[in-house]
C-alpha cells in the first residue's frame, strides 16, 4: 500500500531550474520513484550532465530543455516543446527562480522586474500552459517552490521575499481553481540548503548564522527535499492542496 502510494510510474513531471542544485535533487527523486522526467535551465551543458546523472540507474526516459524562463516566449515554447516529447505532463515544479539583493530604497527596475519575471511570472505562464491537458485527464500536480523568505524575511531580500510570498497565494487561490478537476496545487518553503545561491551571496560567517537558527543546528542537503517534493507530487499527497510545506530544520519556529 504504501509503496503504490508513491509509485509514479507512468507518470511525467517537469521541473524547471532542473539542473542543478535542488531542482536536480527532486528531479531525481521522482526519476527513482518511476517518472519520466522533463528538465530545464538556461545552460545547455549543465543540463545534459544533470539529465545523465538523474537517469543514472533507473529505466526513465530523461529529456532536457533549455529554456530562459524570464522571457514569456520561451515558457510556452518549453510547454509546447515538453508536451510534443512526451505527448503528457502530470507533475509541474516550478522551481527555477533567483535573488537579486536590495533594499527598499536601492532595488533597481531591472532587478525588481527580473525577479518578478522568473520567480513568480514564469510559475504562472508555465501552469497556465500544462494545466489544460491536465484537466483533460483529470489528474495534476502543481508544486511552486517558495521559501521561508516568503514566510519571514531579511534585509535586502525585498523583491525575493515578495515574489515567494505570491507564489503562497498564487497556490491557494489556483487550487480553488482547480481541485473539482483533482489537480493539486501546493508549495514547498525550503529553508537553508546548501545549493549554489546561497554558497554565492553568503560569507562563511553568515553561512554559520543561518545554521545556527536552525533547529538541528545545519544546513540540509539538495536530496533533503526530495522526499517532500515526493509526497506532493504522488498519490500519497492526493489530498493536500493549496498549501505550504516548510521544510526549514526548524529555522521559523526558532524566535529567540
Amino acid at each position: 500500500m504504501a509503496t503504490q502510494l508513491f509509485d509514479l510510474r507512468g507518470r511525467v513531471a517537469l521541473v524547471t531550474g532542473g539542473s542543478k542544485g535542488l531542482g536536480k535533487a527532486m528531479a531525481r527523486g521522482l526519476a527513482e520513484a518511476g517518472a519520466q522526467i522533463a528538465i530545464s535551465s538556461r545552460h545547455e551543458d549543465e543540463l545534459k550532465q544533470a539529465a545523465a546523472e538523474i537517469a543514472k540507474g533507473t529505466d526513465v526516459k530523461v529529456a532536457y530543455f533549455k529554456a530562459d524562463m524570464t522571457k514569456r516566449s520561451e515558457v510556452r515554447q518549453l510547454a509546447e516543446r515538453v508536451l510534443a516529447e512526451f505527448g503528457r505532463v502530470d507533475i509541474l515544479i516550478n522551481n527555477a527562480g533567483g535573488n537579486r539583493l536590495g533594499a527598499i530604497d536601492k532595488i533597481t527596475d531591472e532587478d525588481w522586474d527580473n525577479t518578478i519575471e522568473l520567480n513568480l511570472t514564469s510559475c504562472m505562464a508555465m501552469t497556465r500552459a500544462l494545466v489544460p491537458q491536465m484537466k483533460e485527464r483529470r489528474w495534476g500536480r502543481i508544486i511552486h517552490i517558495s521559501s521561508i523568505m516568503g514566510l519571514a524575511s531579511k534585509e535586502e531580500r525585498d523583491a525575493y521575499s515578495a515574489t515567494k510570498s505570491a507564489l503562497i497565494g498564487l497556490a491557494r487561490a489556483s487550487a480553488l481553481d482547480l481541485g473539482e478537476y483533482n489537480i493539486t496545487v501546493n508549495c514547498l518553503a525550503p529553508g537553508p540548503f546548501l545549493t549554489d545561491l546561497p554558497g554565492k551571496l553568503l560569507n562563511d560567517q553568515q553561512k554559520q548564522v543561518f545554521a545556527s537558527r536552525t533547529a538541528l543546528g545545519r544546513w540540509a542537503e539538495p536530496s533533503e527535499l526530495a522526499g517532500p517534493a515526493l509526497l506532493l507530487a504522488s498519490e500519497a499527497g492526493g489530498y493536500i492542496t493549496g498549501t505550504v510545506l516548510v521544510v526549514d530544520g526548524g529555522t521559523l519556529i526558532k524566535t529567540f
